[in-house]
């Protein structure tokens, strides 16, 4: 896999900072509606949190391995994040959530490691701890629940979209290079079967709401 970035180009023009030019089709992907850790209430990391002056060239796609749980409320998706965290810093012994932004079942965008939404708003990085040796250039999305034979909701699913298209038009990724699933990095069954199958249909649905 190329560990660069890749700019879409072709008879449309190329992609730059997320506005084709050349063939003129223009588009700018509209940032989901994201809840910062204060509004779900996270704790505080217990180390330094690395902020890096570079973009991520990754799009990490993982599931949470949790409960498929059919409440798809904000509330829910705030317990969510906090029971991400407490896993991450009290079993896996991280310093704070290991990925940048989550995705609940019922498509609420929330935002993991301390910082990652600033870092976002900057072009910049925050190195999280969700993939092995990949993390200081490839940003994570946890999505909540596990697909290895289930089928992600749709809201999550078209929540998920809208999230990828935010970050490869503020990064000037190429959704068909820079979008993978976990265990493309990583010896592991995440982001499961089912979703890791749906990865091509994410790419292309990215790229269509980047005017691609």
């Amino acid at each position: 896999m190329p560990e660069r970035r890749t700019l879409l180009a072709g008879a449309a023009g190329a992609l730059l900072g997320g506005v084709f030019v050349a063939g003129r089709a223009e588009a700018a992907a509209t940032p989901p509606r994201v809840y910062t850790r204060a509004e779900w209430g996270a704790r505080p990391a217990t180390g330094s949190i690395r902020y890096l002056d570079r973009q991520p060239d990754h799009i990490v796609v993982h599931h949470t391995a949790g409960a498929n749980t059919t409440d798809y409320s904000l509330a829910a998706a705030f317990r969510h994040s906090k029971w991400i965290q407490d896993l991450h810093m009290d079993q896996n012994g991280w310093i704070d959530s290991g990925q940048q932004l989550t995705i609940s079942r019922g498509g609420y965008v929330m935002e993991g490691r301390q910082l990652s939404l600033r870092a976002i708003n900057e072009r910049q990085h925050v190195s999280g701890a969700q993939t092995a040796n990949h993390n200081d250039h490839t940003i994570g999305i946890e999505n909540e629940g596990i697909y290895v034979s289930a089928t992600p909701p749709a809201a999550l699913f078209n929540s998920l979209v809208r999230t990828c298209a935010w970050l490869c038009d503020v990064y000037s990724l190429d959704p068909f290079g820079a979008i993978v699933g976990h265990r493309d990095y990583v010896a592991t069954q995440c982001p499961g079967d089912v979703f890791y199958a749906r990865l091509p249909e994410l790419r292309q649905r990215v790229a269509a709401e980047l005017g691609a």
